[in-house]
């Protein structure tokens, strides 16, 4: 096992009736902006249980984060801010909503533009403090310190990182009415943040390998629920839960990680739009099948463990969990292939391109250049 150091401050606050509790959470004294997404909130209740919490709160409303949020929308929300003199933030929404508003509180007080950060990678200086309303399970990012950016007039999209929420509230109820896309999105990048974290190799912690398993294989057993009966509590309660499980450093200590599905999905983001779980289930199995012999011992456990493929040799182990994994993700109602999303050549030779002027090398080894991550887009057409 590697040496880490490991800290995660945020309180959560899950279940029925929690988003009651936003008054005793936020100070009193503190002027608030509430950022919201494209609308949804209205239509579910939570914007009339966000406001009711906080009737007689000095706050203000900035709406339109974008799925996948971009830098354009977050510049006019840190000029209001500053404007305003807004002392807290409160992101109520999806991961999107929430990623944005980890930007604007890291760039109201910072002397440059919000891209600047996120080119960084990192927060600089002051940061506002914020905290969140989750409706939407899928990014982890209700607890942790991580973003992802997008910038409209370069097509580009990176991660960037900053404080923790002070709290975010969890209620599964929030989440009856998303559209099933959106939840199978979800469902999809939950567990490919266990996989970042976890198909690495073998041996190096046993302990956080049967956290992520575990994480795995409940995400398995309850998509059926959750896509056959959105409105099951308890189903909708283990989703939610496991999505932040997935992502809040939990499954990560002392282990190497990967984040190269992520990295190239980012990429199919930028250039097309298209949702960031959905890149996910496109660009993963591939992987796994371009980077079999570095990583086959782990792909093989991942399927004993995870779907129960035991018989056969290693490498037919490794064909079945590869497939297993593929139709797991087709159970959702997503396609698997480029192809089927109209992607090809052209999108494919501008990732190599970018990758290869950028240097990029992903992976646990670092051995995911442009030419492999070529071979990788290759083989999910």
């Amino acid at each position: 096992m590697n040496n880490f150091s490991f800290c995660n401050p945020t309180k959560i606050l899950f279940g029925r009736g929690q988003i009651a509790r936003l008054a005793r959470e936020i100070p009193a004294d503190k002027k608030i902006m509430i950022t919201f997404g494209g609308g949804s909130v209205r239509r579910n209740g939570v914007y009339e249980q966000v406001t009711a919490a906080l009737a007689g709160r000095d706050y203000i409303e900035f709406w339109g984060i974008e799925p996948n949020p971009k830098v354009e929308t977050l510049r006019r929300a840190v000029e209001q801010c500053r404007a305003e003199g807004v002392e807290f933030l409160l992101a109520v929404g999806g991961g999107s909503v929430l990623d944005g508003t980890k930007l604007i509180a890291s760039a109201v007080y910072y002397d440059g533009d919000a891209w600047e950060l996120t080119l960084t990678g990192r927060a600089k200086g002051r940061v506002l403090p914020f905290a969140s309303v989750m409706t939407l399970p899928a990014t982890g990012s209700e607890m942790n310190n991580g973003a992802v950016i997008s910038n409209a007039a370069t097509a580009e999209k990176y991660a960037f990182y900053t404080n923790y929420p002070q709290f975010s509230i969890l209620d599964p109820e929030t989440t009856f009415s998303l559209p099933p896309y959106q939840i199978a999105c979800g469902i999809a990048d939950s567990f490919v943040h266990v996989i970042e974290q976890y198909l690495t190799e073998v041996g190096c912690s046993p302990l956080m390998d049967r956290w992520a398993e575990g994480i795995m294989q409940t995400l398995v057993e309850v998509a059926p629920k959750v896509r056959e009966n959105q409105r099951d509590y308890d189903a909708m309660a283990t989703y939610m839960l496991s999505a932040t499980m997935a992502l809040n450093g939990f499954v990560a200590m002392g282990v190497k990680q990967d984040w190269a599905t992520h990295m190239i999905g980012h990429e199919l983001t930028a250039l097309h739009g298209l949702t960031h779980g959905h890149t996910l289930v496109i660009v993963l199995p591939a992987l796994m099948s371009v980077m079999r012999q570095q990583k086959g011992a782990k792909i093989a456990q991942m399927g004993e463990r995870v779907f129960g493929i035991c018989e056969g040799d290693a490498n037919s182990r490794i064909d079945r969990t590869i497939e297993a994994t593929e139709s797991f993700f087709r159970s959702l109602g997503l396609t698997t292939r480029l192809t089927e999303e109209g992607i090809g050549e052209e999108t494919i030779a501008e990732i190599e391109r970018r990758f290869a002027e950028r240097g990029t090398a992903l992976g646990e080894q670092g051995n995911i250049d442009a030419n492999v991550a070529r071979q990788i887009l290759e083989r999910a057409l």
